[in-house]
């Protein structure tokens, strides 16, 4: 029994030693220094980089605008909605709702401006879109 307890002890030292050796190992594909990173790393920081890139041209600045656009009608039927990218590119969108039609109308945005001229409403769309 001792003797079985003894080799039990020696085979549970020897898989220690073994571990503690596989930890000390530099992994695959790791570059030595502080700042080495593995080669999966850098291709996810650089695939990161490519989606921002991509992001800029997205229309993920959106403002909604809710008014009554004449006096005698209520419930802020008529609305203004600004759909613009990072810069400031993109279009406004605008429906006025009257008691017996509704008009929409877009407009194109480049720069946080439009050529066009835009109602109170428009430029608030677009004032409050912009980051």
């Amino acid at each position: 029994m001792l003797a079985l307890a003894v080799v039990s002890l020696v085979v549970a030292l020897a898989a220690l030693a073994l571990a503690a050796a596989a930890l000390r190992r530099t992994p695959t594909g790791v570059a030595d220094g502080p700042d080495a990173l593995p080669e999966d790393v850098v291709g996810l920081r650089q695939e990161v980089a490519a989606l921002r890139a991509e992001a800029v041209d997205a229309l993920r600045h959106l403002a909604v605008v809710r008014y009554d656009a004449f006096g005698d009608m209520g419930g802020h039927l008529s609305w203004s909605v600004a759909l613009l990218d990072d810069g400031g590119n993109g279009i406004v969108l605008t429906s006025i709702h009257g008691r017996s039609e509704a008009r929409t109308y877009a407009k194109s945005v480049a720069g946080w401006t439009c050529e066009q001229q835009l109602s109170p409403e428009e430029e608030e769309a677009i004032g409050a879109a912009r980051p």
